[in-house]
This record gives structure tokens, C-alpha cells and sequence, in this order.
């Protein structure tokens, strides 16, 4: 198409300069033949210039373009045929964002788009609901300054977004809201908000269910537990077969009272706020403590407990929460390593954070295991459990304790080889002397 645009340009050119020699040959006067004729033919471009220019201007959709000859026809007609394509184009464009648009305003849940740095561009109805967002006046801002709490702003802005955030919804305190943010394109945001007050409900529920009938359970369970040491004490005047049956009521009994011991200890860490990160724990003393405490627990097994500690290293928390997560692990290793068995515990620091390792050389656990470790009330195998004495809840509160330091758990395992349980810490938790 070029060509024959530059061929037809060239061929009136051409015409163009004859007539205007044969003028000038007829007149005598050729200069001004010339000038004549270059300024009717720039007459003439300004001409179909100008009929260009208005028909862009008052164009529609079907407006045919103007009638030209020459080069001006073809660049009518390409003219047309690009506004044709282009008009297509966004037709189909615009359906795709209609499309997009009712299946989003259709939705129950929130959906927000966020750019780079946080600002509202667009969202669905729900969003008005849940969050109070209002249009158009809330267009631009940033976020975080219309739902105005700590959580949230601390969510968002550290870029960690693997797990959803739950909290109130800031216009109704009684709805309850699942917040899940996902990064796309140019570092834009997509937030999905749901309503999760039920399950918020059932959760509480269970909560409370647990807590209560943990804590109504104790006072009769330590008056039973206390009448049983009262009648082995004086075993020697019952009959012969009385002793066997109270001492294995006793031992449920005590098993019984740690059960609920740990499910009062869930159910506080679930219902109190992490602790105040003000006050840095000496975790070496921590665990030289906890490593006698296991030596006790070894007994005449004989087990090697090994402790290898940073002394200066120390974490922000609470002793007695992180007491009780690492003397849940140590404890397990030892319980889980045959006698003369070796357990290793170790506490560092790298530029990815804190670290505590508890390595064991017990029987190990089988990967299909790992995932649902944490689960309470989880059994790798039931009659472990009951040769142990464990609960089914240590792992839980492992896992409830490190969340509320942000932490994580890992744990690698070769069944007949051992066992590794790392606690990842990051360095905003961690302090030296």
C-alpha cells in the first residue's frame, strides 16, 4: 500500500510539473507556472487536510470517510479501516470488563485492586459492605487509611501475605472478615475480603466449650487424684488385689490432670494477645534448665543430651510460653530415643533469623505423618502415645507458642534414623546482650 501511495504521489508530482511547463511554454512566463501550480496543488492538500481533519473530529462508528482521489483516498480509506479494527477491538474489550464486572459485583466476597503503592482503584459492592468503602470519594487513597487498624497496616505492609489475616470489620464489629491479598502485574494488589463470622462463631464456641469443661473438669479430678494418694498410702490393709487397681487409677488420673493442664494452656494462648516483645529471654539459661530437667526425665535410659548455645543470643517473648514449647520438644526427644540414644539441641543465629534444632536418634516418623503433626489430638500411633504418656497436645502448643513469637516450625524425619524439630525465628525477635 505504501508503494502505490508513493507511486500515485509521484504520478500527480509528475503531471503536475508538465502542465505547468506547457503553460509556461504557451505564456513565456515558466517560474511562475510553476509557482502557480505548486501553490493551487498546496491548496489543494490543505484542502483535504482540513476535510480530514473535521471528519476525525465529527466520526462515528459508521460515518463513512469522505470521498478523495490520489494518495488522499487511500489515506481516507486507511484511515477508516483502522478506526473500524480499532472500534472492534475495544468492543471486545469492553465486553470482557462487563463480563468481569457482573461476575465480580455478583460475588458475596470483597474484591479490591490496589496499584503498587496501596491506593484504591477499583472494587465490587461487597466491598461498600464489609469495609464501609464508599464511591467515588474513596477512588485513590491509600487503603490503609480507610480500614484503620494495627493489624491490618502491619499485614500489608510487611509483603508477607502466605497466610490470610483475620480481624473486625471496621463497620460492624460483628462481622468477622478474612482478608487475602495477592500481588499481579506491575506489583499491583488483589484483596479478597470474606465474611467469616460463623465459622469465627463456631470457632469461639469450641473455645469456650473447651475452657470450660477443662477448667469444671479439674476441681473433681484433683479431689479423685487426692483420695487415691490417700488410699495408697495405706495399701498394706486392703486386700491384695486393691493396690494394682488404685495405682492404675491414680496413673490415669495424673494423665487426665496433664490433658487438662495442656488444654487450659491451649485455650489461654488462643484467648490472651502475643506477648509483650519488651523483654528479652536468656534462652542458653533457658535450655540449660530444660536440659536438666530432661536428664531427670532420662532417668537410668541414659540418654547423651548435648547442648550447643549462643550465650549472647537472646529472644523477645515470653519465658514461660517458650518454656514450655522447647521443653515440649527436648521432652518428646527423649521420650521418643531409645536408652543410650543421643538427642542434640542447638540454638543459633544466621542472617535469616533465630533457630532452635532438637535432633534425636529415636525410631523417626513416616512423611505421610509431618503434615498433621501439630493437629491436636494427632496419633502417628496410638500406642505410642499411651507408652509415653503423652497427650496428643504438645505439638499444638508448640505451634500456638511460635505463632505468637512469629515464628514457624520445620520438621525432618527418617523413620529408624530420628528426628529433627527446627523453630525458625525472625531477626526482628532477636537481640544480643
Amino acid at each position: 500500500m505504501n508503494q502505490d501511495w508513493q507511486g500515485a504521489l509521484v504520478r500527480q508530482l509528475l503531471v503536475l510539473l508538465v502542465v505547468c511547463l506547457l503553460i509556461g511554454l504557451i505564456t513565456g512566463e515558466y517560474a511562475w507556472a510553476l509557482v502557480i501550480g505548486l501553490a493551487g496543488y498546496l491548496g489543494w492538500t490543505l484542502h483535504q487536510m482540513r476535510r480530514l481533519q473535521q471528519w476525525l473530529k465529527r466520526s462515528q462508528p459508521d460515518d463513512p470517510p469522505p470521498d478523495g482521489h490520489g494518495p488522499w483516498g487511500d489515506i481516507f480509506d486507511n484511515l477508516y479501516q483502522m478506526q473500524r479494527r480499532d472500534q472492534r477491538l475495544r468492543s471486545q474489550l469492553q465486553s470482557v470488563i462487563d463480563r468481569v464486572q457482573g461476575s465480580t459485583t455478583a460475588l458475596k466476597d470483597a474484591v479490591i485492586m490496589l496499584d503498587s503503592e496501596g491506593n484504591l482503584e477499583w472494587w465490587n459492592p461487597a466491598a461498600e459492605r464489609l469495609l464501609g468503602l464508599k464511591r467515588p470519594q474513596d477512588a485513590g487513597h491509600p487503603v490503609s487509611n480507610l480500614v484503620r487498624h494495627p493489624s491490618f497496616k502491619e499485614y500489608f505492609d510487611s509483603g508477607r501475605h502466605d497466610e490470610p489475616l483475620e480481624l473486625a470489620s471496621p463497620v460492624n464489629d460483628r462481622l468477622w472478615l478474612q482478608i487475602t491479598i495477592t500481588r499481579y502485574g506491575n506489583s499491583e494488589h488483589l484483596m479478597v475480603v470474606r465474611d467469616i463470622t460463623r465459622l469465627h462463631l463456631l470457632e469461639q464456641m469450641r473455645k469456650d466449650f473447651v475452657a470450660n469443661v477443662s477448667h469444671e473438669l479439674r476441681t473433681p479430678l484433683t479431689v479423685i487424684a487426692g483420695y487415691l494418694e490417700t488410699m495408697l498410702e495405706h495399701t498394706d490393709e486392703m486386700p491384695s488385689r486393691w493396690p494394682r487397681a488404685l495405682n492404675q487409677m491414680n496413673q490415669q488420673a495424673g494423665r487426665m490432670q496433664h490433658l487438662l493442664n495442656d488444654l487450659l494452656l491451649l485455650a489461654k494462648l488462643e484467648a490472651t494477645n502475643p506477648p509483650n516483645n519488651s523483654q528479652p529471654v536468656n534462652i542458653t539459661a533457658l535450655l540449660q534448665s530444660i536440659k536438666s530437667d530432661a536428664q531427670a526425665l532420662s532417668a537410668d535410659q541414659n540418654h547423651n543430651i548435648h547442648l550447643e548455645a549462643d550465650p549472647i543470643l537472646l529472644l523477645k517473648g515470653s519465658e514461660s510460653e517458650l518454656r514450655s514449647a522447647f521443653s515440649n520438644l527436648i521432652f518428646n526427644a527423649v521420650k521418643y530415643t531409645p536408652s543410650e540414644g543421643e538427642v542434640r539441641i542447638r540454638w543459633w543465629c544466621n542472617e535469616y533469623g533465630a533457630h532452635l534444632a532438637v535432633q534425636d536418634s529415636g525410631i523417626g516418623i513416616e512423611a505421610k505423618h509431618l503434615p498433621r503433626l501439630t493437629e491436636r489430638f494427632y496419633r502417628v500411633d496410638s500406642s505410642r502415645a499411651s507408652n509415653t504418656g503423652g497427650t496428643g497436645l504438645g505439638l499444638a502448643i508448640v505451634k500456638h507458642v511460635l505463632l505468637r513469637h512469629q515464628g514457624r516450625l520445620d520438621v525432618d524425619s527418617t523413620p529408624g534414623k530420628g528426628s529433627i524439630f527446627t523453630c525458625h525465628f525472625p531477626l526482628s525477635q532477636v537481640t544480643v546482650r
